[in-house]
């Protein structure tokens, strides 16, 4: 078995898989990646089941090391600048890590998690059918906390298998849509106009539990109490003060606060991966629109490996990155798909 030591890392990060579905009805929140789709696509590019557990990376940088053999790893979610011992590593790809080498990952850029699948998948002791860490409850495997320098996650050796890249969706900032309901009657006309037409951020105080939303007060109509009752991921419900929290993966499986809306299946992905202080708007949909797009979602996990392509073998062309700079937008120097030269 190989390891991949971690060398450094920020907060926020720690090892998610698929989730515990099923599990609402004990009253266990289900966790897992707060992006699903990125999560998969990493799995995809190293062979792994599309929900194997994966180290989901927060928005600061982080490092790891080989030990014990080499490692191969997949790369996707929000882009960040990667390398294997100084060697570029482009993103939406795998590479392979040599026994002792490091891969270094820089800050999130347009986003805020990043998935890093192992070969062989990430192994360790499931709790209630998974890995997925909810650090507030202590559980998940191997670590039932965020990730620390100097843990160690334990797979196989790397196959060496030919390194290959994933083509993703582009990405896009068209609102999040969002059904209304179940508790949008306690709200007026003009307050639910207001959080469709409104421009929100969310705070940096958020975190897996739940995403504080910046913006104007949403005004009840009753008050802000009502019997608790179930949530979803992406409820949005608003408190007494009206500012709305939009609840994530690790949430409580009831609330008793007011529900206004619901974020869409297909964009829940999209909506976590908003970097705090960006602003972004909401858009209203019908239940049918809502389930059509949970089909196109579900669609384009499975169709994921079709997306697979090889990776051919670049030169850095110094003159070629010159002049794509000098041409007025400045480029990625490990972006293959841009400007540098395949060799012959």
């Amino acid at each position: 078995m190989s390891k991949l030591v971690v060398t450094s890392i920020g907060p926020a990060s720690s090892v998610q898989d698929g989730g515990r579905p099923g599990s609402q009805r004990y009253g266990l929140t289900p966790s897992g990646a707060m992006d699903r789709l990125s999560l998969a696509a990493a799995n995809t590019l190293v062979g792994n089941e599309p929900f194997a557990a994966a180290v989901e990376i927060g928005p600061f940088g982080a490092s790891f090391t080989a030990r014990d053999g080499a490692v191969r790893v997949g790369i996707s979610g929000a882009p960040r600048n990667a390398d294997i011992g100084g060697r570029p590593v482009a993103f939406d790809s795998s590479a392979t890590l040599a026994e002792g080498e490091t891969l270094t990952l820089g800050f999130a850029r347009g986003g805020a998690f990043t998935y890093l699948a192992i070969e062989g998948a990430i192994k360790g002791e499931p709790v209630f059918g998974s890995l997925a860490v909810n650090a507030r409850a202590g559980l998940g495997s191997p670590y039932p906390r965020p990730l620390q320098s100097g843990d160690e996650l334990t797979t196989q050796a790397a196959s060496g298998a030919p390194e290959r890249r994933i083509e993703m969706p582009a990405a896009t900032d068209a609102p999040i849509r969002i059904v209304f309901g179940p508790q949008d009657d306690e709200f007026d006309e003009a307050n639910k106009a207001l959080f469709l037409d409104s421009e929100w951020k969310i705070s940096a105080t958020s975190d897996r539990m739940g995403y504080r939303l910046e913006g104007p007060a949403i005004k009840h109509l009753h008050g802000h109490n009502i019997v608790s009752d179930g949530t979803v991921n992406g409820s949005i419900q608003v408190p007494g003060n009206g500012a709305p929290i939009a609840l994530m993966m690790d949430r409580g499986t009831s609330g008793g606060y007011p529900k206004i809306a619901t974020v869409i299946t297909a964009d829940v992905g999209r909506f976590a991966q908003i970097s705090a202080g960006r602003p972004f708007r909401f858009k209203a949909v019908t239940m049918a629109e809502a389930q059509a797009e949970a089909i196109k979602f579900h669609e384009m996990l499975r169709s994921l490996p079709d997306r697979l392509r090889g990776i051919e073998d670049f030169g850095l062309n110094i003159e070629a990155l010159r002049d794509a700079n000098v041409a007025g937008q400045a480029v990625n120097a490990v972006d293959v798909s841009t400007w540098q030269v395949a060799l012959p």
